[in-house]
């Protein structure tokens, strides 16, 4: 999938849109913004009325970050079983469209935490998408600098060392009648494509986590659609509906053609 890295790309995985002309700044007024989020939601969603509900899905998000390279994103759903899918929007990255998880039966979809990279002074979007169709979306402004091209801090090879390990914890105890928590860590770079090699001066290819799925038994829990503004080894929080059975399956594939499976056990329920 081409990528125009320093312009607004905008991508869905596995199509790419026509760049938009962007001038992105901590200056830019709240008319700015306002047309450039009309012009990325209707490149990511077409013509689909978007509804501003700042009650259906709450962001978390420091108002300015600590790392641009690791920022953490709660996302809070008030109707969890009324959600079909979540899109994460990031309107100044280079390539906006951060993530869309698509929801299956196997979720209890009411919250959703990961880390993501923020390149400028920017709003942020999430729009959840109803089981009847309806499109609502909250924003919140972030102010961070430099996340998409930031240097992992050690050499490339260091960084893909044991790329696709995973690991999967869940949050305490299982207990009958309550939500699974779970945290899944994906050991991966991430390269955005416009990070600089330390050692060589050249930019390193991007190469990021593309699809994740994650199934109970032989139930989906979430399909991830990624791109690079999703930070270095994801780390993503959720939760399972507390009837599901396991082992919990993660197959994970990245843009280059790599691909990873892992299974885990579920824990034991206490009454």
């Amino acid at each position: 999938m081409k990528r125009l890295m320093f312009a607004l790309g905008l991508s869905l995985s596995a199509a790419a849109f026509a760049p938009v002309p962007v001038m992105a700044g901590a200056t830019d007024t709240d008319e700015e913004r306002a047309a450039r989020w009309s012009e990325i939601k209707t490149s990511i969603l077409g013509d689909r009325k978007v509804e501003a509900s700042e009650s259906a899905v709450k962001i978390d998000a420091p108002v300015r970050a600590l790392d641009a390279a690791l920022v953490p994103i709660g996302l809070t759903l008030a109707d969890k079983d009324n959600v079909k899918g979540l899109y994460f929007i990031i309107d100044d990255n280079p390539s906006p469209y951060a993530a869309h998880f698509t929801f299956g039966p196997a979720a209890d979809p009411g919250e959703i935490k990961m880390r993501v990279r923020v390149n400028n002074y920017t709003n942020v979007h999430a729009v959840v998408e109803t089981r009847d169709g309806r499109l609502l979306e909250s924003a919140k402004f972030v102010k961070a600098s430099g996340g998409c091209s930031a240097p992992m801090g050690m050499s490339d090879e260091e960084a893909m060392k044991g790329m696709g390990e995973m690991r999967l914890k869940f949050a305490g105890e299982a207990q009958s009648g309550k939500p699974i928590e779970a945290t899944l860590m994906i050991r991966h770079p991430n390269f955005s494509g416009m990070q600089m090699n330390q050692v060589t001066r050249d930019y390193t290819p991007a190469r990021y986590i593309e699809k994740v799925d994650v199934t109970a038994g032989d139930t989906l829990v979430f399909h991830l659609d990624g791109d690079i503004s999703i930070a270095s080894n994801p780390v993503i929080n959720f939760a399972l509906r507390p009837d599901i059975r396991g082992p919990v399956k993660v197959v994970a594939s990245d843009n280059q053609g790599g691909r990873w499976e892992h299974s885990f056990p579920l824990p034991s329920a206490s009454n």
